[in-house]
């Protein structure tokens, strides 16, 4: 017992069973446990001495009821071997108590009587007259047997309760006649009603004994409760618990626990330990997404698929929902959207007031007016990328972004086409000019729009960019972003895209060598060389970023691009237009005023 960890003890023993083992365990001199012992125990006055205390202080347990029987004590002190002489009983007792034999025998070795012993002295359940409790209840059933033997004895021939409504016989009395007027017997004794249920048990009522320390040192058996079974179910147990005192004399107010496993709180579940009983276990935390919201949980309840389980695994909450909002990330992306925007504005307002000088009209002025028009669209569509998805945002977003992005780079494809007939044309015998004039270019440019537009009808008829909620990424969120419903159509957009910036490289790096100063083939190098490598980085860093950060890779790519083409192209022009208007001739620009 001194290895076990319970501290709590349930005897069901006498006090003849218990004697030898409280002998061993006192020698061990283990205290602490708290004994809840049956009525034999709890009431065994022969545990009541002060040496017991430090062993047995605290024991509580059910006795049966204790009562008064008037004249008992008196009765007790008249019953000695001298007085019934001939009562075998008498003698047996006598012998039994006192180890002696109240009257000289042949039969027996027994030193004989002194002839002062009573029954007064005998600390036991039998002999205590002021609340006797065994003495109680056999006096209950005398007082019982009585009563079915008068009501016996009273039954009239003809209205008895036997066969053919006969009565017991006086002078032939069964034991099956006697208990039938038992089991209705119903009397009062000392303010206490007697009687037995359809099964012959009498009505339960029982007292709570503690066993406290009393003012020698002793155990002084205390009622601190009791049992009525007259009572209501559940109101029967009547218990004073601020009464009671605990094992543990150092803290006898505080009520011991006696358990294997500590219970588990809320927001962990019971694993049992294999090979022990089922009151060892383990107090395991639930796993993130399921919650225990009661003490010693058996298992972990997942939450519904909107919802995450908080910190201490106790309750669930509504799952965070993200994307793309006005936050540090959108509003930078914002910015460089409304400035990449505002800046192509201005340097078209610089073309527009300086439309006839000689730099704006060489570089095809209708082109360009074009591009600038296509890059500030570019600009204001990353806009769309920001901001919580919707059916028409979701739709626009790439569709809007795939076709002006081509017509960007078919405007600029006519314009490299114009620059290398330009160059072809000042060879001799060519007169490739005649077929790329204002109409061809504009045929070409809208051709080459116009097939982007088909592949996004086609997108949007079949299976269009929708909004979805997105928790397999991070669970304890929700991102709200937009499927591109057709991962093949979402990849042709941007292949036709890529095909078109290819051309236009391959056709600016054949004309880089133009005569002069004019160096447009070289810019549209430039320029198709950094929209390559923006669109090239963005497909590995699309398909790895995690929810919202997806939306905000794409927007930073048609910044990225966008800013690429307007520096590549304008920006060497406006330098001239507005810092070197020297050069902004036509001799400068055919290379002509090195010679004058």
């Amino acid at each position: 017992m001194r290895s076990s960890t319970a501290k709590v003890v349930v005897v069901f023993a006498g006090e003849g069973a218990m004697t030898p083992f409280l002998r061993d365990y006192m020698t061990q001199n283990s205290t602490g446990i708290q004994w809840v012992g049956s009525e034999a125990l709890v009431t065994a006055s022969v545990f009541s001495g002060r040496e017991y205390y430090p062993y047995l202080g605290g024991t509580i347990g059910f006795g049966i009821r204790k009562g008064h029987i008037s004249r008992l004590g008196d009765f007790l002190q008249t019953v000695n071997p001298k007085r019934y002489p001939d009562n075998v009983l008498v003698h047996e007792l006598w012998e039994s108590l006192y180890g002696c034999s109240p009257f000289p025998s042949s039969v027996t070795q027994m030193p004989p009587c002194s002839g002062q012993d009573t029954l007064l002295e005998q600390h036991s359940a039998y002999m205590n007259t002021s609340s006797p409790r065994i003495a109680y209840n056999v006096y209950k059933a005398v007082y019982a047997i009585a009563h079915s033997l008068h009501n016996l004895l009273l039954c009239q021939p003809g209205k008895g309760p036997f066969q053919n409504n006969s009565c017991a016989q006086s002078n032939d009395i069964h034991p099956w006649q006697l208990q039938h007027y038992l089991q209705e017997v119903n009397f009062q004794i000392a303010g206490e009603m007697v009687d037995f249920d359809a099964k012959g048990d009498s009505v339960p009522y029982y007292d709570i004994i503690n066993w406290q320390r009393g003012p020698q040192g002793n155990i002084e058996f205390v009622n601190v409760g009791l049992f009525d079974g007259t009572k209501d179910v559940g109101e029967e147990l009547l218990i004073q618990e601020d009464g009671i005192m605990w094992a543990g004399h150092q803290s006898e107010m505080e009520m011991p626990v006696s358990v294997c496993s500590a219970s588990c709180l809320p927001g962990f579940r019971k694993a049992v330990r294999r090979g022990e009983p089922i009151c060892c276990f383990d107090c395991v935390p639930c796993d993130s997404g399921k919650i225990s919201n009661q003490t010693n949980s058996v298992d972990c309840t997942i939450c519904p698929e909107d919802f995450w389980s908080n910190n201490d695994r106790t309750a669930c909450i509504s799952k965070k929902v993200e994307y793309l909002t006005f936050d540090s990330l959108g509003i930078a992306l914002t910015v460089m959207s409304v400035v990449g925007a505002c800046f192509t504005l201005a340097v078209c307002g610089v073309f527009f007031c300086h439309r006839h000088t000689a730099i704006v009209r060489v570089n095809n002025s209708e082109l360009s007016f074009f591009i600038l028009f296509a890059l500030t669209l570019c600009f204001l569509c990353s806009l769309l990328f920001i901001g919580k998805p919707t059916y028409w945002s979701c739709m626009l977003r790439h569709t809007a972004f795939s076709i002006i992005f081509s017509l960007c780079i078919s405007c600029i494809l006519g314009k490299t086409l114009v620059v290398l007939a330009a160059f072809t044309a000042t060879r001799p015998g060519h007169n490739i000019m005649k077929w790329l004039g204002p109409k061809q270019q504009r045929t070409i440019i809208s051709s080459c729009t116009l097939v982007q537009v088909l592949i996004c009808a086609a997108w949007l008829i079949d299976v269009p960019p929708f909004p979805s909620r997105n928790t397999q990424y991070e669970h304890s969120k929700i991102i709200l972003e937009c499927s591109v419903g057709s991962s093949l159509a979402f990849w042709c957009v941007l292949g036709y895209i890529g095909l078109q910036a290819c051309l236009c490289f391959v056709l600016a790096f054949l004309a880089r060598k133009l005569p002069g100063n004019f160096n447009e083939a070289k810019f549209i190098t430039f320029s198709m060389l950094i929209f390559c490598a923006v669109w090239l980085a963005f497909v590995p860093a699309y398909i790895s970023s995690p929810g919202n950060y997806a939306d905000a890779v794409e927007s930073f790519a048609i910044l990225a691009s966008s800013f690429g083409l307007l520096f590549c192209l304008f920006v060497p022009k406006s330098y001239i237009i507005l810092l070197k208007p020297e050069k902004n001739t036509k001799q400068h620009l055919m290379g002509k005023d090195n010679k004058l």
